[in-house]
């Protein structure tokens, strides 16, 4: 059984993005763990992290499992580059069922900031409803494409904008 006690809640501040050496993008996330006026920096590869995002955090000092079933302490570490102060959570550190390996457990807005994640893997309480934070569109990991006949009409309307806003600059010069 996971010591949940070890690990907080947060919620990102920030993400930086850059190029490893490898190749691999990773993140750099500013993260609130309970103390507004001293955020953490976690460098992370999980493609699921946004501004906004609340997270599962081992911070330094606590101890996460690997997948050998040793345990490792998180310390300050030097990763890409950057200082990181702990470490963001999977389900499967965190002893949830469920999840994929690498991505950062989404844990829900009713759970404060700066405590415990819950026992469990979050779910939605009514069927289209989630408590987990939101994530925008334009960030969507899993945007809708658009039809050729939603992309011509989003560009017609895009141009009906132009066009009433330059008509009424045009109107306004013309009053003044």
């Amino acid at each position: 059984m996971v010591d949940l006690s070890e690990y907080v809640v947060g919620v990102v501040l920030s993400v930086e993005e850059s190029l490893s050496k490898g190749n691999k993008t990773l993140k750099t996330c500013r993260i609130n763990i309970g103390d507004e006026n001293n955020p953490i920096t976690v460098v992370t590869n999980a493609p699921n992290v946004r501004e906004g995002s609340r997270v599962a955090v081992a911070p330094v000092g606590s101890t996460v499992v690997n997948e050998e079933g040793e345990e490792i302490e998180i310390k300050k570490t030097v990763v890409g580059g950057v200082m990181s102060e702990g470490m963001l959570c999977d389900s499967r550190m965190l002893g949830w069922s469920g999840g994929a390996e690498g991505i950062a457990a989404q844990i829900p807005v009713s759970i404060e900031i700066g405590t415990s994640p819950p026992n469990s893997k979050p779910r939605p309480k009514e069927e289209g409803q989630s408590e987990l934070a939101p994530v925008s569109n334009e960030d969507s990991l899993f945007k809708k494409k658009l039809t050729k006949e939603e992309k011509k009409k989003l560009a017609e309307e895009k141009k009906n904008a132009r066009k009433a806003a330059k008509e009424a600059k045009r109107e306004e010069s013309s009053c003044s």
